[in-house]
């Protein structure tokens, strides 16, 4: 969320030495359209994973590895739960909205300042502030996060004029991606519908590989939830010392690793027989219960 594909180019030259790799922006997000998302957070949810799947279809994929950042993992995840029989290997680089809200979330934990203006901007969207600044924005961008385009000098030219240009030509329209976020969402870090409450929906066939930043503001516990939960099924869980949530920004040389050897992985194991299996064998029993209560 808050910029686009383009943030990618550390690592999609990478990935693309060994495959086809296709990268797309979520609607509402990047140089995707802005379509209208329902204000209820499942609905919307619901359209997410419904786009993907008419990409996937319009572009004739029967199978694909599945990499989801962020909101991203959040949406891959929804998606492999709905079609399983689709993602070959389901890859969760530092992935949002698994966690539950903690009971103390809500507990003094910062300044009153501080709490008392993330009350009162609650209702905003997430980056309302760069499109109030107008083409100021930019200079917003780069004036609060400097890091990040010192982060591309070794990729792109001008970077510290391009990345915040970027950064904010992708935020300046209409914001309908983070509307549709902020549906998600209670508070800021937790999601309303948390993907912990959703495991047990996940195929035990599908294989997931988690990477988080060990330095993260997103809770990094979803690994080790995904492989307690899943105890017979293949989990693969890896922390990038010294990255932070744009783990694939921060770290790009371990973290394009990780993920080729996530694709590997893939490449020796088709999970799609037993994932139909599975599909087979759980409405058969939806059958037989339907029938015999009737």
């Amino acid at each position: 969320m808050g910029a686009g594909l383009a943030l990618w180019c550390p690592n999609l030259d990478a990935f693309a030495a060994t495959r086809p790799v296709y990268a797309i922006d979520l609607l509402g997000f990047g140089r995707s359209s802005r379509p209208k998302f329902a204000s209820d957070g499942q609905k919307a949810e619901a359209q997410w994973v419904e786009s993907v799947e008419e990409w996937r279809r319009e572009v004739n994929l029967d199978q694909f590895i599945l990499l989801g950042h962020s909101l991203g993992g959040y949406i891959a995840s929804a998606y492999s739960i709905k079609y399983p029989e689709r993602v070959r290997h389901l890859i969760l680089a530092d992935p949002w909205g698994y966690p539950e809200k903690p009971a103390n979330a809500d507990k003094p934990q910062m300044p009153l300042w501080v709490r008392a203006i993330g009350t009162a901007l609650q209702p905003f969207n997430p980056l309302w502030a760069v499109r109030a600044a107008g083409p100021a924005g930019k200079w917003l961008v780069s004036k609060t996060r400097p890091d990040i385009s010192r982060k591309y000098l070794n990729y792109v030219q001008d970077a510290e004029i391009v990345i915040p240009e970027y950064i904010y030509q992708c935020n300046s329209q209409t914001p309908s991606g983070e509307s549709a976020f902020h549906s998600l969402m209670t508070g800021f870090g937790w999601a309303k519908n948390p993907m912990v409450k959703r495991i047990d929906q996940l195929d035990p066939a599908l294989p997931i590989t988690v990477l988080y930043g060990s330095r993260s503001w997103v809770d990094n516990s979803t690994g080790q939830v995904l492989s307690e939960n899943r105890p017979n099924s293949k989990t693969y869980v890896q922390s990038i010392n010294g990255a932070g949530h744009h783990v694939y920004l921060d770290k790009p040389d371990l973290f394009n690793k990780f993920v080729l050897e996530a694709c590997a992985r893939a490449d020796e194991y088709d999970p799609k027989p037993a994932i139909l299996e599975n599909k087979k064998a759980k409405e058969t029993a939806q059958t037989s219960t339907s029938v015999s209560t009737s």
